[in-house]
This record gives structure tokens, sequence and C-alpha cells, in this order.
């Protein structure tokens, strides 16, 4: 492997322990009526529920024992397109920033993404509901944020190339690192974390089902809107 724009050393000797109580991220929002409605008693949908689960890829790496899906449903599945740690085609990994807003940029960026990559939507405005949760981010890690590794922060907040990002999170998982810490690139000055492991996750103070917040975004291949859904005084707008 080609040697990276940074000394290799600097994965062991700057590595740090990542403790931060409360990271967030951004799902889509998937309701539970929607199989509720196709069964006609709690043992059925029990039933279908498990079946459901059954028919999911199985875990990548370890977790805890009842650990909540939020935390691990992105270890199960393998994307067909690059994010800054992971190419196309490898195992999945979650990801999530310090502040909402940082989150929220995350969504609003790939909402645009999806619209220019699906001819039938270009020109057109797309509304979606997304849930965004807590979580809380403990592990041995990088902080791309301070020295020495802001030294080469050119290539961790480039915005499309990620050909050093995917070579750093592969050496770092050799080395055992479990969160990188890093510059938001999508909303400026904030912080991101890109947790390689489930077993860096846990559920936050108040747990997670009790930090969700449900939002609406509006987008168009140009510009997202998201606000707090049944509170017009929250809300982000981005362009692109």
């Amino acid at each position: 492997m080609n040697a990276g724009p940074w000394n290799e050393a600097w994965l062991r000797d700057s590595a740090c322990e990542i403790d931060e109580p409360q990271v967030w991220r951004g799902v889509e929002t998937q309701h539970l009526s929607a199989t509720r409605r196709l069964v006609d008693t709690g043992d059925e949908h029990d039933a279908l529920e498990d079946m459901i689960e059954a028919s999911k890829p199985p875990y990548r790496g370890s977790h805890r024992a009842g650990q909540h899906y939020l935390l691990t449903t992105p270890f199960r599945y393998t994307p067909d397109r690059p994010s800054r740690f992971r190419p196309a085609g490898e195992p999945g990994i979650w990801y999530g920033a310090r502040q909402l807003r940082a989150a929220c940029a995350e969504v609003a960026y790939w909402r645009m993404e999806f619209i220019l990559d699906s001819a039938g939507l270009r020109g057109r405005q797309l509304t979606t509901e997304h849930t965004f949760f807590a979580a809380h981010v403990a592990g041995h890690g990088l902080d791309l944020k301070s020295p020495p590794w802001s030294n080469a922060r050119d290539y961790w907040t480039n915005g499309q190339d990620y050909t050093e990002t995917h070579r750093l999170a592969r050496m770092a998982e050799a080395a055992g690192i479990q969160v990188i810490e890093y510059e938001s690139v999508r909303s400026r000055g904030d912080t991101n974390f890109a947790v390689f492991t489930a077993d860096a996750l846990a559920e936050p103070a108040q747990g997670v089902d009790a930090s969700q917040q449900p939002w609406t975004f509006t987008a168009t291949a140009n510009r997202v809107s998201c606000m707090r859904t049944g509170d017009r005084s929250r809300r982000f707008e981005w362009a692109r």
C-alpha cells in the first residue's frame, strides 16, 4: 500500500479515547403501522416482524445482545455507493454528528444526490419524512481535527474525492481504531463521527427512543429545506 499524506506512526502515537454522549443520526422514517395493517392480532404482528427480521442480512462484526436496531442496522448492509470512510460494495459503517444541524446537512446532501441520480425526479420536488435520534459513541479513536492529523486537513475535507479517507479507514481498522472524529464537510465548523463497530455505540442517557425527533425534508436537485415536524421555528436550509 502506498504511503498516505500522513506519517503512519500517527495511527499509534496519536490515537485517543473518544467519549461523546450525544451523537445525532438521521434515518428515513418507517412506520410500525405499515406492517400492523397486514395482520389482525398482536401475536400475528410479532410473527410477521420475526419473519422480516430473518430475511435481513446478518450482522457483520460484533454487537451486544439486545442492542437497539438503530445502532446496528448500518452494519448489516453493503451500500452500493461510496461514503467518506467506506468504498462502495463494502460493509456499511455508522455515521453521526455532534450537532443536529450537521446530521440534517448529511441527509440533505444525500437527498440532492438521490434526485440527481434519478432521471424521473430531476426538476421535481421531493418531500420525505425522517427520524433523528441520538447515540452514545465511545471507543478507541482518531481525532482528525487535532494535530498531527489536522496537518493533512485538505485530504479529510475534500467534498468528493474519498481516496485518502478510504485508505486511512482501512489502516485505522487494521490498527484497532473504532471511531474517527472529523470535521463536517456539509456543515462547516461542526463535527462528524464514523463508527466502525457496533461495540462503540450505546444508547444515550435518555435512551434512543426518547431522543427521537421527526423532521420533514423538501428537496430539489439544488436546494433542500428541512423542518422539525410540527415546529416551524426549527428549520435549516442548504443550496448546492
